[in-house]
């Protein structure tokens, strides 16, 4: 059982493009974060694993101590920041953000491209706790702040 927040959201309109904190956001489920550059259209074929993105404050600080690498939240490149959440449990299993509903799908490990737009260090650090990819299964707007839980909590 855990109880954690959202610390913040980050979407970004464009491939490249650093992503920008916003207050809130709108989630539709099979579609992604309104405004993000994954979000899907319409008639696009769904894939889960690119509606939303989350990493744990905790992990931006342990690749901070262990690594002396820093990285800001935006630039970890992933929609939400999270605390107190253990996301690697997450996959598989569905959790609320306020009352949004969402499932894990899988790990969302660091990559050479995230390495490449941030600093050396960043893939290595990361490993193992890169975030989590989830799909939104009970859309509705999301907010800097709410709180985090299991879906049966």
């Amino acid at each position: 059982m855990f109880n954690g927040e959202l610390v913040a959201i980050y979407v970004s309109p464009r491939k490249r493009e650093e992503p920008h904190a916003v207050a809130d956001i709108e989630a539709v489920a099979g579609r992604g974060l309104v405004g993000d550059r994954y979000f899907r259209p319409d008639d696009a074929a769904p894939d889960p694993a690119k509606e939303v993105t989350l990493i744990e404050s905790e992990a931006l600080d342990g690749l901070a101590r262990e690594y002396e690498v820093t990285l800001a939240a935006a630039q970890a490149r992933r929609n939400l920041l999270t605390r107190n959440v253990p996301l690697n449990h997450l996959v598989g299993r569905e959790f609320r953000i306020g009352g949004v509903l969402l499932r894990g799908v899988r790990l969302c490990e660091p990559c050479s491209h995230l390495e490449g737009l941030t600093v050396k260090g960043v893939q290595k650090g990361l490993c193992h706790r890169g975030g989590l990819r989830a799909q939104i299964v009970k859309g509705g707007q999301i907010h800097a702040g709410d709180p985090i839980t299991p879906a049966g909590g």
